[in-house]
């Protein structure tokens, strides 16, 4: 069924069917000049998203994680339609979500706008990069998948965060902020372990990601409870997002070795003193 979307809305020659004729004959522009042009045309939505969708973050949000990822197919090209795959979508698709989520909860002031601005650039760009790194990894060994992985993951530890803080900070039901959280952490999860796996289908990762997304929402459920600052609340579920996280990749990578693990011990230790020190218990 995808395929036949792209089909439909996609010009001939990035067509999932379209035969591959080299990146010189398909578009004037090199990879890197469209990954420029489209990490500009997303970061001037966002920088003048407060004077156009102002009262409508959550709609403007919507509206600039579905662009972002318009724009990835047409930027990785044939690499992304001969062989088409929704993971290399997921992350630029957050990303933009996350920034467009915390860009209305930000202090109105012009240094912060360009400081969030410039930082959402910075890194689109680098997810730019790192996707199309994983998109040819998952055809033929490159030597760049190991820098990839690690840049991928600094990224979704910032995304995961601001998407946090932003489902905590509206204060819904927990019934609603659960399902939020649980729906998000899901898709962190989903393209956490495909960087590692490089796998084609959702089903095959499907069972792994759903026991970490069950784990860590019941670990929210039980803080949404405590109280403490949406923030701090944010702050300790991306320390667990990532020692989780950070765990299955070593496992996956066959270096779960016992000095690892107290590297994550402590990072939890760490996170719990936290949790504790900036609660409010008065």
């Amino acid at each position: 069924m995808i395929r036949e979307i792209l089909r439909a809305i996609l010009p001939p020659h990035l067509r999932p069917d379209a035969k591959r004729q080299g990146d010189s004959q398909g578009f004037p522009l090199s990879k890197r000049q469209r990954f420029v042009i489209t990490v500009g045309i997303l970061s001037l939505g966002l920088f003048f998203s407060e004077y156009l969708f102002s009262g409508y973050g959550v709609l403007f949000a919507g509206i600039l994680a579905l662009v972002t990822d318009v724009l990835v197919v047409l930027s990785l090209g044939e690499d992304i339609t001969a062989n088409f795959s929704i993971y290399p979508l997921v992350l630029p698709f957050l990303w933009s979500l996350s920034f467009g989520f915390f860009y209305f909860l930000a202090p109105a002031r012009l240094l912060t706008r360009l400081t969030l601005t410039t930082l959402f650039a910075i890194g689109m760009y680098s997810v730019l990069l790192s996707e199309n790194i994983f998109v040819v990894a998952s055809i033929r060994t490159i030597a760049l998948l190991s820098s990839a992985r690690i840049v991928t993951f600094v990224i979704t530890l910032v995304a995961f965060f601001f998407v946090s803080n932003t489902i905590f900070s509206l204060r819904l039901h927990i019934i609603f902020t659960l399902l939020l959280f649980a729906v998000f952490t899901f898709l962190f999860f989903l393209h956490g372990i495909w960087t590692y796996t490089l796998g084609k289908s959702v089903r095959e990762d499907l069972l792994w990601n759903s026991v970490l997304t069950l784990c860590l929402t019941e670990i929210a459920g039980i803080l949404w409870f405590w109280p403490t600052p949406p923030t701090v609340f944010a702050i300790f579920m991306t320390a667990i997002f990532y020692i989780f996280t950070g765990l299955t990749h070593v496992w996956l990578d066959r270096r779960l070795f016992r000095g690892v693990i107290w590297e994550y011990v402590w990072v939890a230790i760490v996170a719990v003193v936290v949790l504790f020190w900036f609660s409010s218990w008065g």
